[in-house]
């Protein structure tokens, strides 16, 4: 029996037994709704989470998700598109990470991960944001070996009994800075028992300009809009919803590749269960995406009626979750899971007319890739006293692969290179089978006095993705177009490549001072990565003249890795008066080392040491903030990927907001002295290299003010 059949039958049977446990229940007890909660298992987990008013004072200055969360210690985030940033978390970048939205995973749909999942959400209609940096519980998801971030759109709302409720908000920004702007509305028309709720947002700028004398950055406009519809229903038996979504982006520059986005279309249908019983919840989604994802050039890098390099991909993914939370006793709660994940992956280059390189044959890049996870969990919370809390989990995932037959554009001279590398790839075993064991183990004690120690250890396996066992072209060209790193290089898959294997050590002491006292949190980590998925040099790319460009041709290869480093957080109470309202002054820090522990060299994209100095403010309605960025040197980088240093700088933000009534008034200004800087993580700004042959690291945001408004209705 097919793989999907088999999961599919084990949901239906999953489905089945818990609907008719639930009927069976003399008195069915609804569930409680929790913004932001479902992930997290209470009391044992600690994790940085945003709120909607947090939200909403960053919002005005920012279309990209994973920037909300960049200001978190041990949190950083790869400059991509506008709104496609790469999260990376104590080192360990977006594709090691476990990812999800509304509880689901969202698989990527570009060889340049130009679509990772967060950039399917909008922070004008987020409710909430979960990050946990350090040991990450198995029921939070398999194949990662990293921390976790969990965005949560909106819980449905119903109104008391009898009543009808329409509730919504009505939102907008400007941003000078690229002369972006957008809007959001939410709205909700409920009763007691339905609830409909509608999200809709639209996001649009042009090119941003650089601080100082960096002038305009290419390829870095975008425009997306993205509208969800909701259904819930809650009825004796539970809660019932379907969720359904359109997403679209007609173009998205990006600065740090040699392609753009120029079409996104992705469409989701997700169904969720959720019944409370006298001994536990139980909690079943299943979902459905389908995306069509569209490269070519933008006018920035050349863009124009000869047809270009059209790149196609398309993506289908479905499957379930289902967990139970079992009530053991007051002390001890067990859960359990199932999940299954099933992605199909085409990767295509349509032949360009007239083009004696692009033609006349289209090139098959990933020819019906299949990759089918299927996971299992079991994990024990227990609260032995109001004190102490410990959690153990163990996790198995089988993950099944294959791709089929492969073709270059043609088989003559110019392209003998990937002819060659296709026959070779063709001729290969290329179905494969990983079975995952995850483990983690976590210990919390609060004895008092504003004494927190926590502890926490982990094993987690992740197979590789798609582009990493099965991208073949070996042609400067075609190996160029596959990379998510913003670097400029070629990248070679291998079939051969074994999961990575991760032990993670986590600590943390976090001390409190009585009331709204001090707050200080320390937090050490060290992580080892057995077969690390790495990359080893093939050749250099050269010129007409023969003459190296800087660019190398790389392989992905299994190597042994290393991350170690220390997020400290903290917070110190100003003054407290009537007339003068609170203030407090925060601090955020974060140092990191990664090692290639074969040849002691550095890894790549791995942020240096940063600090973040703030002084809130709070007078009635009135909340302002005044924030110093600090970045130190990039000295550390990856040799082998020719990988550019850069020098730090400081930064100057300001913001403030005022709240009234239903509405908010918000206005900042980032960069407020128009430093010019380079990112850390940017990579190379290929956008310029292309334009005018500069070739240099993508400068940072100049100066922009932004105002936003809201209103609740």
């Amino acid at each position: 029996m097919p793989i999907i059949a088999k999961a599919a039958c084990a949901a239906a049977i999953a489905c089945g037994l818990s609907s008719a446990s639930a009927f069976a229940q003399d008195k069915p007890v609804l569930p409680a709704i929790e913004v932001g909660s479902d992930d997290l298992p209470a009391g044992s987990v600690s994790a940085e989470t945003l709120s909607r008013s947090r939200i909403a004072s960053l919002q005005s200055a920012t279309s990209d998700t994973a920037a909300l969360i960049d200001h978190l210690p041990g949190v950083s985030t790869i400059g991509a598109g506008g709104f496609s940033g790469l999260p990376v978390i104590r080192g360990l970048e977006s594709q090691r990470l476990a990812i999800l939205v509304d509880s689901l995973p969202i698989d990527i749909a570009c060889p340049n991960e130009m679509n990772p999942p967060l950039s399917y959400t909008d922070p004008q209609t987020i409710e909430a944001i979960s990050v946990i940096a350090g040991v990450t519980p198995v029921s939070l998801g398999g194949d990662s070996i990293g921390g976790a971030i969990s965005v949560e759109t909106g819980a449905p709302r119903f109104a008391g009994a009898g009543e009808r409720l329409l509730t919504g908000e009505l939102s907008a920004f400007y941003r000078s800075n690229g002369d972006g702007f957008g809007g959001a509305l939410s709205i909700t028309v409920a009763s007691d028992r339905f609830s409909l709720n509608y999200a809709g947002s639209f996001t649009q700028s042009g090119n941003y300009a650089g601080g100082g004398r960096d002038g305009t950055v290419r390829s870095t406009e975008f425009r997306k809009t993205d509208h969800a519809l909701n259904l819930a229903v809650q009825t004796e038996a539970g809660l019932f919803e379907l969720k359904g979504g359109y997403h679209f982006s007609p173009y998205e520059g990006f600065a740090n590749q040699y392609m753009d986005m120029t079409s996104n279309r992705s469409w989701y249908l997700n169904g969720h269960w959720k019944g409370a019983f006298d001994w536990g919840d139980l909690d079943l989604r299943a979902f459905y995406r389908d995306t069509d994802h569209r490269m070519n050039f933008l006018a920035d890098k050349g863009g124009s009626a000869d047809g270009g390099m059209p790149m196609n991909t398309e993506v289908h993914s479905a499957g379930y979750t289902l967990k139970a939370d079992v009530l053991l006793s007051n002390r001890d709660t067990l859960r359990l899971g199932s999940e299954f994940h099933h992605q199909w992956l085409n990767d295509y280059w349509p032949a360009v007319a007239g083009s004696m390189m692009m033609g006349p044959d289209a090139y098959i890049n990933v020819n019906g890739a299949t990759r089918d996870r299927l996971g299992t969990f079991a994990e024990w919370e227990a609260k032995w006293t109001p004190e102490l809390t410990t959690l153990l989990g163990l996790r198995n995932d089988q993950v099944w692969m294959n791709t089929g037959e492969v073709q270059p554009y043609s088989t003559t001279m110019m392209n003998m290179a990937d002819a060659l590398a296709a026959a070779a790839f063709n001729a290969a075993g290329r179905s494969r089978h990983d079975g995952n064991w995850s483990a983690s183990a976590l210990l919390r004690y609060a004895p008092g006095s504003g004494l927190t120690l926590e502890i926490g250890y982990a094993r987690k396996s992740r197979s590789p993705n798609v582009y990493e066992r099965y991208s073949w072209g070996r042609g400067s060209m075609s190996s160029r177009m596959v990379g998510w790193f913003g670097d400029g290089n070629g990248y070679v898959g291998d079939p051969a490549l074994k999961p990575e294997r991760a032990d993670t050590v986590s600590a943390a002491v976090s001390l409190k001072g009585a009331g709204d006292g001090w707050a200080l949190r320390i937090a050490p980590y060290y992580t080892r990565v057995h077969d690390y998925i790495d990359v080893v040099k093939l050749a250099d790319f050269t010129d007409m003249m023969g003459v190296p460009t800087g660019f190398v041709q790389l392989r992905f290869t299994n190597r042994e890795a290393e991350f170690y480093g220390l997020d400290i957080s903290g917070s110190f109470p100003l003054w407290k008066s009537a007339a003068a309202g609170t203030a407090k002054a925060t601090v955020t820090a974060s140092w990191l080392r990664g090692r290639n522990l074969d040849d002691r060299g550095g890894l790549y994209h791995q942020m240096p040491f940063n600090v973040k100095l703030g002084i809130e403010h709070r007078l009635g309605g009135w909340e302002s903030a005044a924030e110093l960025e600090v970045v130190a040197d990039k000295n550390r980088i990856d040799a082998t990927r020719n990988e550019l240093r850069t020098k730090g700088y400081a930064l100057v933000n300001l913001r403030t907001g005022y709240a009234w009534g239903r509405y908010r008034l918000g206005l900042d200004i980032r960069n407020l002295f128009d430093k010019g800087y380079d990112l850390p993580l940017g990579g190379m700004s290929l956008g310029d290299y292309a334009a005018v042959g500069d070739l240099r690291p993508v400068p940072g945001r100049g100066r922009s003010f932004n105002a936003g408004l809201a209103v609740k209705f």
